[in-house]
């Protein structure tokens, strides 16, 4: 796995999302609880940022439409979204998060 600095923990606000591009790839790194999670940065409906809408027991919801994604699966869990979006490995470590964009836990290759 190849893990980079994406943000220090005091970047993501608790239940929020923080926006960063590693290796090419828009990542939303999201905080739920104590808990980090990162996804694709674009709502597979929409085509829109994912990072600026609200994260609530363990999902985002997209700020457009509203579709919501899990953030351990990717998975949508409600219309308009249909299509999940890409996980990413997230590690802690000495307040910083990493994260690994060349794998993703879901197997759902990132749109380009």
């Amino acid at each position: 796995m190849a893990f980079e600095r994406a943000c220090a923990v005091a970047d993501v606000a608790a239940d929020g999302a923080y926006a960063v591009t590693l290796g090419g790839q828009d990542v939303a790194v999201a905080r739920d609880g104590d808990t980090f999670y990162a996804v694709e940065d674009q709502c597979s409906h929409a085509l829109v940022a994912l990072s600026e809408g609200e994260v609530a027991d363990c999902r985002i919801e997209c700020w457009l439409h509203g579709s919501e994604f899990d953030l351990r699966t990717g998975q949508p869990s409600g219309l308009p979204a249909t299509e999940p979006v890409a996980t990413f490995p997230v590690e802690v470590r000495d307040g910083e998060v990493y994260v690994d964009v060349t794998t993703t836990l879901n197997g759902v290759r990132p749109s380009d």
